[in-house]
């Protein structure tokens, strides 16, 4: 089965979550959090600060990890890398994504997530920040 390794940011402010629609693939109109394959070389850190410009044109801070999830999905294997970050610079423009939200923790159940996302909503709906 084809493996993937891909990073994911946790932008937190002022107690709410920044999710991202997607608007591609098989899983459009799917909520996960902002991120992206790693290129050859790259750390995860590397990787999803690139990511983050690339997509949202904004600069991030990674606090810490959250946690790491591997999830079959029916074409591949995935790995997913999450870390808690807050926004440095930038206006998190939408460049691939086609609508973005930000959450409260009581509010993370209201769209559908992506199914390797899931586990992680259940680890922040707790976390500190």
């Amino acid at each position: 089965m084809k493996q993937i390794e891909v990073v994911a940011a946790i932008i937190h402010d002022e107690g709410r979550i920044f999710a991202t629609q997607r608007g591609y693939g098989d899983f459009k109109d799917y909520w996960e959090f902002p991120g992206g394959k790693m290129e050859a070389g790259e750390t995860p850190e590397e990787a999803l600060k690139r990511e983050i410009w690339e997509e949202l044109e904004t600069s991030i801070v990674i606090e810490r990890p959250v946690m790491t999830v591997e999830w079959d999905y029916p074409q591949f294997h995935l790995m997913l890398h999450c870390y808690w970050c807050h926004v440095e610079s930038g206006s998190l423009t939408l460049k691939e994504h086609e609508a973005a939200r930000w959450l409260s923790r009581d509010e993370l159940d209201s769209v559908e997530w992506l199914p390797a996302d899931k586990d992680v909503i259940e680890r922040i709906k707790n976390y500190n920040d």
